[in-house]
């Protein structure tokens, strides 16, 4: 029986989900330096979950916890995950990651991962100690999906709350909540529920296997910063940015991506050669270029959010320097 199960490595990085406050009441102040207690490893992690065993036969990778807090560890991450996906025994990869980024370490896999294997990345709000933790229900959940043969080809995806979302799509929209994934407009791909797993919808938008990014070992990110708008706002903070080396910025606008009193510097710099993305910070609806606020050489970024469309753009710089081009990119993913 356990012969013919699917082959699950599980992979971690930093994350609420195996950490450990001082007490079961305790959700807030969990991490080490606080509580005393490390972080789980990933086999003391599956023990708490025995029911995973009928699951599929997990394999905890060695290199368990892996860094995502910079472009470089992104991509170092997202070559290392590549080479799991390449075996031939593996069905699927489990990620164990923290809430805050989760989004975009899910997104930024979606660009790059060149397989149609499942990828699925999940969560927690509670720490594993925690009373009412959300984790192991989440992590049997994260293996169901990764382990069924309709996850297939739909891009790397998110699991929490019994939900699928896709990577592309999904966001935290809450600070403590175990509610907090959500795809706003597009809403979830499907359910992991008790009877099985069920898709409803698939991405569209161009994803893992069919995106033209692909990384190597001399793969380096540019700098991308992301300015706020906000009354009182004007140029400064986005001429810094590019002064400190900044070679693209994506513009958090106001409503539909207005840039406010930053419009004059910005289209400046779009003249100097910096690539600007305008996106939205209101968390629904869609940038567009023929509006009130587009300057030439500016680039929308559709229903992209700041965070994902500044990942978008450092991978897009990578291979072109043309307005238009990494508009079609933003078009196209």
């Amino acid at each position: 029986m356990a012969a013919t199960l699917p082959l699950i490595p599980l992979v971690m990085v930093p994350a609420t989900l195996p950490s450990q406050a001082p007490t079961r009441t305790d959700g807030l102040r969990y991490a080490k330096e606080h509580s005393g207690l490390a972080r789980m490893t990933g086999d003391e992690l599956l023990a708490t979950v025995p029911e995973l065993t009928g699951l599929a036969r997990i394999e905890v990778d060695p290199g368990n916890e892996h860094a995502v807090a910079t472009p470089a560890d992104l991509v170092k991450t997202a070559r290392h995950l590549q080479t799991v996906l390449d075996r031939d025994d593996v069905t699927g990869i489990v990620i164990v990651h923290g809430t805050n980024v989760l989004e975009e370490t899910g997104f930024f896999l979606n660009l790059t991962l060149d397989s149609d294997k499942p990828v699925v990345i999940t969560g927690a709000q509670r720490p594993i100690t925690a009373l009412g933790t959300d984790g192991p229900a989440n992590l049997y959940d994260a293996f169901r999906v990764a382990g069924s043969a309709s996850a297939r080809g739909m891009g790397v995806l998110v699991v929490a709350n019994n939900e699928i979302h896709s990577a592309r799509d999904v966001t935290k929209t809450s600070t403590y909540r175990t509610h907090t994934f959500k795809s706003r407009e597009t809403g979830p791909l499907g359910f992991a529920d008790g009877d099985g797993i069920v898709f409803y919808r698939a991405p569209l938008r161009r994803h893992t296997s069919a995106s033209e990014f692909r990384l190597s070992a001399d793969t380096a990110l540019p700098r991308v910063d992301v300015i706020y708008t906000h009354a009182g706002a004007n140029g400064d903070l986005a001429t810094a940015a590019v002064g400190l080396g900044a070679k693209g910025l994506v513009i958090a606008g106001v409503g539909a991506g207005s840039t406010g009193d930053m419009r004059e510097t910005l289209a400046g710099l779009v003249r100097d050669g910096i690539q600007v993305v305008r996106s939205a910070r209101v968390g629904e609806g869609r940038v567009v270029m023929l509006d009130n606020w587009q300057e030439p050489g500016m680039v929308a970024a559709d229903n992209l959010n700041p965070q994902k469309a500044a990942l978008l753009l450092a991978l897009a710089l990578t291979r072109t320097g043309d307005a238009a081009a990494i508009q079609a990119m933003f078009d196209s993913y």
